[in-house]
């Protein structure tokens, strides 16, 4: 399973939105509804998932799907 698949996933499931809301160009709190609760979560998942560790600062900075996949991408073990 690809990054994004995982990330998608991941999102559905915190998020309790349909798969096909959940495109790159998503924004995930003005398109998906997440708030800084669901932020931490999902942040928390994809650490768990991909072995990475992401800081506050880094967490501030994905607003979109596209910025999670592209941070794992270039971050994880």
């Amino acid at each position: 399973m690809d990054v994004f698949e995982k990330v998608k996933e991941i999102i559905v499931s915190e998020l309790n939105v349909k798969p096909e809301q959940v495109t790159l160009e998503a924004n995930l709190k003005d398109d998906l509804g997440a708030d800084s609760i669901d932020a931490v979560q999902i942040i928390m998942d994809l650490e768990d998932e991909f072995g990475i560790t992401v800081d506050e600062e880094q967490a501030q900075e994905m607003l979109t799907v596209k910025g999670v996949v592209d941070y794992i991408e270039a971050n994880k073990k």
